[in-house]
Order: C-alpha cells, then structure tokens, then sequence
C-alpha cells in the first residue's frame, strides 16, 4: 500500500458521546484516517481524531464541523497537532503489534513477520490503525465469526466494510464469497487492495453502495451471515430491512456500539423479528449476535455473554 511521504497533521477535538457520531463523520469529510476513543471516563468525553496531508483546504471541514455542531448542540473546538509522515508511520506501527483474536485469529501489520503459529492470519498497513477506537468491536466480531462457522453460511454480506478486516476473516474462515460494501469510496479501494494482499481478492466483492438501499446489495438477499461493525443509530436505522433481508436461521453480527447503547440497538431488532443468541465485549465496545427464527411467530431471546 502507498506510503504518505508528505508533512501530516492531526485534528481532533473532544465531545461527549452523544456528539460522537456526527463529529466522527465530520472529520470523515476531511481526513483518510479517523478515530475514535473515551478520553475522560469520569467526563463521558470522547477524542474524535483524523491525519490529513498539511495544507489541506479546510472549507469542506468547517462546514461539516458546523452542520455537526448544529444537529448536536454541541460546539466542540477543533485542534491541530503536526505529524510528520514518517513519525506517524513509525508510531502506528509501534501502536499495531501482532495481535491474537479469539480462538482462530492473528491480526498483523504489514511490517510485521509473524508466521500466525497455526492462527488465520489477517494483514493490515499499520497506518489503517492509527488512532482507532474500534478495535475493541472488530475484535468483538471477529470472536462472533467463530461461532458464525458452525452454521456454514453461504450468503455473507459486510455493510460498512472500512479495511475490509471481517469481509477478509469471513472469507479465510468459511472459504465462501463475501459482498462487502461502504459508502466511502477510499474505503472500498483499501478493502479490495487488502483483500488482494491477503490471497482473498476472489473470494470478496469490494462494492461503493449505500446499504441497503442499493438494488445489488438488495438482490443478493435473503443472507446467512450479515456483518455491520457501524455506529448504534445506522444500526437502528438498518433495523428493518436487515430482518427483511436476513435469511430464516441466518445470523447478524453487529458491532460499534457502546453497552449504553445495546438496549437500543437490540429492541430496534427485535421489533423485525429477531432474537439475541450472544453478547460479547471488548473493553468499552459490544457486539451482538442476533438470529433470524427459522419458523414464524414471536422470537425467543438466548443471551450468552463471552466468546
């Protein structure tokens, strides 16, 4: 993957995590690299950063944090730190060692050598973790595809794909094709050159779509195993139509939420029909498993919490 060789900068500002999702899209707009994590636990406050190239023109960033600030009620002040490129490449590699996920996982760099000691092993450029929050809920994931395995789905779909990681643990786990989409351009060319660098290119469809709303990802339904590691509001949005596209007996993993918000984000699926199979958490983060019943009528809860 190309290496940034020009001067980066940082921005970030802190905002409580109501204000979290609209200021994560935000810097979106404007940076390649965004991140998230609690900064102040006693605060409830949480650090929204990004890198991009210094220089930048910044109308289309003032104009996204305005809009932000406006449907949350909340003016957070933005700051930048210089980041020089190869500073920032040395310290996201420091921050990305090899990492064991569940039973069955390896997660590395690309600077990295390990063999994966019997593990599958999923490769990443170390400048995609940079300032990720969400390693908690990919990992989350990742332990529920391990369970995902017994039932052999044939039928994946991966909303919201970003790196393309779960897209690439599915396909290395259950050697079955995977849809994988995003609405971010950027996103869908770093998933399709990871799948290539991970030997899964043929295996996954890397697509530019806006969830269900397209009429490809739409076609490709009823499916056995959909992934969404997105945010709890596009989650909730997406309720319906991921029970109306589920499979009967297929299964939903559904991550990038907080325990805060999983009462929300479950009672969302349960009025589609759906019913909770497995809690997981990873720090802060949680995924849910969700199953779509074989037979109609009211859905029966099963919690399990662990991996």
């Amino acid at each position: 993957m190309k290496r940034r060789a020009g001067p980066l900068e940082t921005v970030w500002l802190e905002v409580p995590e109501a204000a979290l999702e609209p200021y994560e899209a935000a810097l979106s707009s404007a940076c390649a690299t965004v991140g998230f994590f609690l900064a102040d636990e006693d605060r409830g406050l949480w650090r929204v950063e990004g890198v991009r190239d210094v220089g930048e023109e910044d109308g289309a960033l003032q104009t996204a944090l305005s809009l932000a600030a406006a449907a949350t009620g909340v003016a957070a002040e933005l700051r930048r730190e210089p980041t020089a490129a190869e500073g920032w490449l040395e310290r996201t590699q420091a921050a990305f060692p090899d990492q064991l996920v569940g039973r069955r996982f390896l997660v590395r760099g690309t600077h990295s050598e390990s063999g994966g000691r019997g593990r599958i092993v999923l490769t990443l450029d170390a400048g995609l973790a940079f300032g990720s929050g969400e390693h908690g809920s990919t990992r989350g994931c990742l332990r529920a595809l391990e369970h995902a395995v017994r039932r052999r789905p044939r039928r994946i779909l991966d909303l919201g794909t970003g790196s393309g990681i779960l897209a690439m643990g599915a396909a290395k786990l259950l050697r079955r094709k995977v849809l994988a989409t995003d609405i971010e351009p950027w996103s869908v060319r770093v998933a399709r050159e990871n799948a290539d660098a991970n030997g899964v290119a043929r295996l996954i469809r890397a697509k530019l779509a806006d969830g269900w709303r397209d009429p490809e990802v739409r076609a490709g339904a009823p499916y056995d195993l959909v992934l969404a590691n997105i945010l709890a509001r596009p989650l909730c949005r997406m309720a319906r139509d991921l029970a109306e596209h589920l499979a009967p007996g297929g299964t939903a993993i559904l991550a990038g939420l907080l325990e805060s918000q999983r009462n929300l984000v479950l009672a969302a699926h349960r009025r589609g029909g759906l019913a909770l199979e497995r809690t997981l958490h990873e720090g802060h983060w949680t995924t849910l498993v969700l199953r779509k019943p074989t037979l109609p009528g009211p859905s029966r809860t099963i919690a399990a919490t662990g991996g």
